[in-house]
């Protein structure tokens, strides 16, 4: 049995990884280091909370002394890295926790990882092997910056963070990768497009637009809602992960995107056309009478795009879900924990 380290598995995509991963993976251990922020829940991953191969344990992923327990005690032998503050809003607000997370607490992780593998010469290969314990740093296409109306972000794109949080993320990343080429870690780095589907915080622009439509309230989107992303199935991207994860080549950087691209504009007036079909209100009004427009945020990005090529042709990856297949399956997990009928 191997004990793999995951980080951040209460939030959003963690708590869809999880399950899926222990399920696949017969011989693995998954210890869960959380904290338990306002993003995260343990309920999300209560479908696993009796598995005797899963370990909860709340705590900081800066508490050095903590994560050094965590590798002796349960020999840790790799490290998927999902946690994170994610939210661009609250980056802008507090700046700080972001990079004290975000950055103080990559390199916490990754400097315990190098020094407790580094001193087992004799249990693990040579340095740079895909043999030797792997490093896995989850981080977002948000990095790249902002996009014109055409092109799309490849694994050579430039860094151009423009939130505090996207530049958060892109020192993270820079972190993990000064490991690899100064320790010889056995590193891989992974950026992925907008997640969608079951388990996101409320807080995020599809659970948002969701909630709002169902207590009939205001539906709020950013300026003129022409932003664009590309939207990628949450279990898409888990795929996507085990496959590097397992595959991926030591120092390499995979995006994983869903080559689903579609404004905020789209996203509202389909959720409610879903809703009004789903979950209709009584008075037969649709539920795009709801949508509203409010000011833009503060250095909002006009387009993300990722192209997975690379993930595709060398470990032969592809979305199983276009949008309008998986935004169903996502309205339809939400009236479900909404109990609508």
């Amino acid at each position: 049995m191997k004990s793999i380290l995951v980080t951040g598995c209460a939030g959003f995509i963690g708590s869809n990884f999880v399950p899926y991963f222990l399920e696949k993976y017969k011989d693995y251990n998954i210890i869960h280091l959380d904290l338990l922020t306002y993003a995260g829940d343990i309920e999300n991953l209560k479908e696993i909370k009796e598995n005797e191969r899963y370990k909860f344990i709340k705590g900081d992923i800066c508490n050095r002394e903590l994560v050094e327990y965590i590798f002796t005690e349960y020999d840790i032998s790799g490290v998927i890295h999902f946690a994170a503050e994610s939210h661009v809003d609250n980056s802008i607000k507090n700046p700080g926790v972001f990079i004290e997370t975000n950055v103080n607490g990559t390199f916490t992780l990754i400097d315990v990882a190098y020094k407790y593998w580094m001193d087992a010469p004799f249990k693990y290969k040579e340095k740079y092997s895909q043999e030797f314990p792997r490093f896995h740093h989850i981080s977002t296409d948000e990095v790249y910056g902002t996009l014109g109306k055409e092109g799309l972000f490849t694994e050579k794109t430039s860094y151009a963070p423009n939130s505090p949080y996207s530049a958060s993320k892109a020192a993270s990343d820079m972190v993990v990768r000064s490991y690899l080429h100064t320790y010889g870690m056995n590193t891989v780095i992974t950026n992925c497009s907008n997640n969608y589907g079951p388990k996101q915080h409320d807080e995020k622009l599809i659970p948002t637009i969701i909630r709002k439509a169902l207590n009939n309230e205001d539906i709020p989107i950013y300026g003129d809602g022409k932003n664009i992303r590309d939207w990628l199935y949450v279990l898409d991207h888990c795929k996507g992960i085990d496959l590097v994860y397992h595959t991926g080549r030591t120092g390499e950087v995979y995006n994983i995107g869903g080559r689903n691209e579609r404004d905020n504009n789209y996203i509202a007036n389909k959720i409610c056309e879903i809703l009004d079909k789903l979950s209709p209100k009584d008075s037969g009004e649709s539920y795009t009478k709801q949508i509203t427009y409010v000011e833009d945020r503060a250095g909002h990005d006009r387009r993300y795009a990722i192209d997975a090529t690379k993930l595709e042709d060398e470990l032969g990856w592809k979305a199983e879900e276009n949008f309008e297949s998986g935004i169903i399956k996502t309205i339809e997990w939400y009236l479900d924990q909404y109990n609508v009928q």
